[in-house]
């Protein structure tokens, strides 16, 4: 791990600032630090060498608080995996994202480890984890994963990477329809988290639309009908502590026997979360059916194509979300 300096800013303002580090000679090289999990594992690693870290864990403007409203349910930013795992009125009325927080990491890590932070890890790939490999992703010409070990990799060929977005809550919050709070200098804002995540392009090589000097200050889950179930369902190559090979989050509400409402998000399978919208429009107004699991788990991964060495996905993928739509309207699982 290479030499920086570390800030301790008394306001968001200050730590905006900090992070924008305007006329200070550290624009690009300052990041924040909330639980670390990720940052110091790539700081150790020699993936990145930032020149100064700023510490926003004690801020008075981002907390970890979890609370119903009018608006939904709001999320701080510092917020971490135990406290969502644990919270009673998440486990309550969000078990999706109570099972999806439990099922990410080990317990020491869920201690640690943020909302804000995990929404923002970096890929597992083994090539961009590799300091000695110059991939695509870090900056390079090639994704050596494309024509490599890419045993965990992406079915949705939709960025010249085909590294997998890791975070379990991340799949969860899509299929809840959550909302990002951001903070930057010119303000707040608030975005969709199917917006806030996007597969990296040349002009972006990252998987977030975040701005460089904007903070992630708290997400929002909109209110949902009373009726609305959900589930996580995640397939791992260990039965604990794993990062997924394919996960499946799904909501859904039946109404006179048909399904009224459903949304539908998939992890493992693309460089973001991939919300599978053909699966939802299948399933809309319908009667619940294994036929109708089945044609929508085909509809969920309409585009998606193997790599070399990455075809169990597909039928693993389609497997769990009918265990999934199953399980959500009490039919039997094929």
């Amino acid at each position: 791990m290479r030499a920086f300096a570390y800030a301790s800013p008394r306001s968001l303002d200050e730590a905006i600032a900090l992070l924008d580090g305007a006329g200070d000679g550290h624009a690009g090289g300052t990041r924040l630090l909330a639980g670390g999990t990720d940052l110091l594992t790539l700081m150790q690693a020699d993936l990145i060498a930032p020149e100064r870290l700023v510490d926003i864990k004690r801020l008075a403007e981002l907390d970890d608080r979890i609370e119903d409203g009018a608006e939904g349910l709001t999320i701080g930013a510092l917020a971490t995996l135990a406290e969502l795992e644990e919270d009673p009125f998440v486990q309550s009325r969000y078990p999706i994202l109570a099972e999806a927080a439990g099922l990410a990491a080990t317990p020491q890590l869920r201690n640690m480890a943020t909302l804000g932070g995990n929404l923002l890890q970096r890929p597992r790939c083994w090539y961009f984890r590799d300091s000695r490999v110059h991939c695509w992703l870090k900056g390079g010409d090639l994704c050596y994963a494309r024509g490599g070990e890419n045993q965990h990799h992406a079915l949705f060929d939709v960025s010249p990477c085909v590294a997998v977005h890791p975070s379990d809550p991340a799949v969860a919050l899509l299929a809840l329809d959550a909302r990002v709070r951001l903070r930057g200098p010119s303000g707040e804002r608030e975005i969709s988290l199917g917006s806030f995540f996007a597969p990296p392009e040349d002009g972006r090589r990252k998987e977030t639309t975040q701005a460089d000097n904007e903070v992630i200050v708290a997400v929002r889950i909109p209110p949902r009908h009373a009726d609305a179930r959900g589930v996580y369902l995640k397939a791992m190559e260990r039965k604990a502590w794993a990062f997924a090979l394919v996960s499946v989050a799904a909501v859904l509400r039946l109404e006179a026997g048909r399904i009224a409402e459903v949304s539908v998000a998939l992890g493992g399978v693309a460089p973001a979360p991939w919300h599978a919208r053909d699966a939802e429009q299948v399933l809309v107004g319908a009667e619940s059916s294994a036929d109708l699991f089945a044609r929508a788990a085909d509809a969920a991964l309409t585009g998606a194509g193997a790599l070399a060495k990455n075809g169990y996905k597909l039928p693993l993928a389609k497997a769990l979300l009918r265990r999934a739509l199953a399980d959500l309207t009490g039919q039997p699982v094929d």
